[in-house]
């Protein structure tokens, strides 16, 4: 199959500030900042941070505190948040933040907002301060942010500032049907957690592109997917490498999570074939490979999906290996653009 199909294709880079097993707090953090750096010369589009809680395997709780850090430390790339888990904050703080994160560095700040706990549902009540979720907040919050930003919000006694008519673009993201839904009928870019809830990714992206009504600020539909990325130079290379995300993932299935571990010869005597099955149907959107591996494997993708930004995750043990592996995608889309 041609290859072509990615030279419209942007790419961009997920990173859940993962922490190495043997390796401390600040390292994953300063690791994040290499790989921004690194991704900024070699083209991405983006560099998004999520927002997680009480994982002892990440670090990106404190996201906007990070997404500061790694805007100063980087001067072209986009940097955002993929997502802020907007239940979690009052609409107002989430203005203010990002309002400041885009004055300090214009053009540049990304808001991604989803609205999930991005936890367990024990610290999503800590975080919440015991504030039951209904359909209609995440809506209506979406709705209360988009005014604080609105230049109209000036003669309003409750004001974002900074932040208030300021160019900060909105991404809605999901792993179903709702929020596909949402961004469709608001008119804004979504981009469809296919890393790891890939069972509505297809029907999902319909419903975004029927339902799609022109904004001020997006004549068109953007839809975008995250995928998983393991590129070395052998497929057999990646193949072991990949066994750091597979026992990561034991660690969702089992509740047990832990820091990244090292890549192993074989999952064998590893994970039982239930687990083997449950984390391969989780995980299937999971390219890993040599560079002609995943260039063939990701246009196919790309066609079948018809997205216009491949946000990627990579989950691999060895900093070094991990650039690596972004590197070697990054050549798949110049090449293709070349």
């Amino acid at each position: 199959m041609s290859q072509n199909i990615l030279q419209n294709t942007k790419f961009s880079v997920l990173d859940l500030v993962p922490i190495p097993q043997g390796k401390q707090h600040i390292e994953a953090i300063e690791n994040s900042l290499d790989l921004a750096q690194h991704a900024e010369k070699y083209g991405y589009n983006r560099f998004w941070v999520s927002e997680h809680h009480n994982m002892e395997s990440i670090v990106s709780s404190a996201t906007v505190v990070l997404l500061g850090y790694l805007a100063q430390g980087t001067s072209t790339i986009r940097i955002g948040s993929g997502g802020v888990m907007l239940p979690n904050h009052a609409p107002l703080i989430v203005a203010e933040q990002f309002g400041t994160l885009a004055t300090l560095y214009p053009n540049r700040i990304d808001l991604g907002l989803g609205r999930a706990p991005g936890t367990d549902q024990l610290t999503a009540q800590a975080l919440r301060r015991g504030k039951q979720e209904s359909v209609q907040d995440f809506p209506n919050d979406i709705e209360e942010l988009q005014q604080y930003f609105s230049i109209e919000n000036q003669d309003s006694k409750v004001r974002a500032i900074p932040g208030e008519g300021l160019d900060i673009p909105i991404y809605l993201l999901g792993s179903s049907t709702f929020s596909a839904q949402l961004a469709a009928e608001k008119g804004l870019p979504y981009a469809f957690a296919s890393h790891f809830a890939p069972a509505q990714l297809f029907n999902a992206l319909n419903l975004y592109a029927e339902g799609f009504k022109a904004s001020e600020e997006n004549k068109t539909p953007y839809p975008m997917a995250c995928v998983n990325v393991i590129a070395a130079e052998t497929d057999e290379e990646a193949q072991r490498l990949a066994t750091s995300l597979y026992q990561f993932a034991m660690g969702i299935i089992t509740n047990t999570r832990r820091p990244l571990p090292p890549p192993i010869d074989s999952m064998d005597g590893v994970w039982s074939m239930e687990q083997e099955a449950m984390i391969k149907n989780m995980m299937y959107f999971t390219f890993i490979g040599s560079k002609n591996t995943i260039a063939s494997e990701l246009s196919k993708f790309v066609e079948s999906t018809g997205v216009k930004e491949i946000i990627a995750v990579s989950h691999i043990y060895n900093h070094e290996a991990r650039l690596k592996s972004y590197k070697i995608l990054s050549d798949i889309f110049s090449e293709t653009t070349a």
